[in-house]
């Protein structure tokens, strides 16, 4: 008797167990189905449709935005082949010198020969140049800078011809240094130095002790 009742008790504590193991097998598995899964990208863009004035209108998704924003190409700014760093090769004499409207004024005004005092301050032959700009500015001044007007009608200036619109004579100096590295520019401009030094390579004139000076060319630093 002792031992049926000793196994009855074995077979019920084993079933007991099984059938807890069981409940929490389903419980796990309950669990897991609850849990979300990762949403996968799907390949094909984003479509919003929406309504306006009884028309549908697609628009893309942010997504495909953004990868056509990392795909564009910066455009940079082309680099001349005649700067060596910051050395500009193409400067040599004969030096052709571009003369801004106020440089004339001031030459005259120090009682400076252009010419000669260029050449007194390069050590060399030089070409001053003068563009159609600079002498519509000189004309549109009047009676009063005559005399400026007279000198820059020297058989000796180089004429550029202009073939933009009006005459403003700063914004076409700047386009034709980064067009051509063979210029020095001569202004006692503040605002136009400004520009022209953010611009490798262009050696600036200008005025001092009733003299012409000049910076940033590498031959006489």
């Amino acid at each position: 008797w002792y031992q049926r009742r000793v196994r009855g008790l074995l077979k019920n504590s084993f079933l007991n167990l099984f059938a807890q193991e069981k409940k929490k097998k389903k419980k796990n598995i309950k669990n897991s189905k609850k849990k979300k899964m990762p949403k996968k990208k799907s390949l094909a863009p984003t479509v919003y449709v929406t309504k306006k004035n009884n028309k549908l209108i697609q628009k893309k998704g942010k997504d495909e935005k953004k990868g056509k924003d990392e795909n564009l190409t910066k455009n940079l700014p082309k680099v001349s082949s005649a700067l060596f760093l910051r050395y500009n090769t193409q400067l040599g004499p004969p030096f052709r010198i571009i003369l801004d409207t106020n440089f004339i004024n001031f030459s005259i005004q120090n009682k400076i020969d252009i010419v000669k005092g260029m050449m007194d301050c390069l050590l060399a032959k030089c070409v001053p140049c003068i563009s159609d700009c600079v002498l519509g500015e000189l004309e549109k001044l009047g009676n009063r800078y005559k005399l400026a007007l007279k000198a820059a009608r020297d058989p000796r200036f180089e004429r550029l011809i202009c073939q933009h619109k009006g005459t403003y004579a700063d914004d076409c100096i700047v386009r034709r240094i980064n067009q051509f590295k063979c210029y020095i520019v001569a202004t006692c401009d503040k605002d136009l130095k400004s520009r022209i030094r953010k611009i490798p390579g262009v050696p600036i004139m200008s005025i001092a002790t009733k003299k012409y000076t000049i910076e940033r060319l590498p031959d006489l630093d």
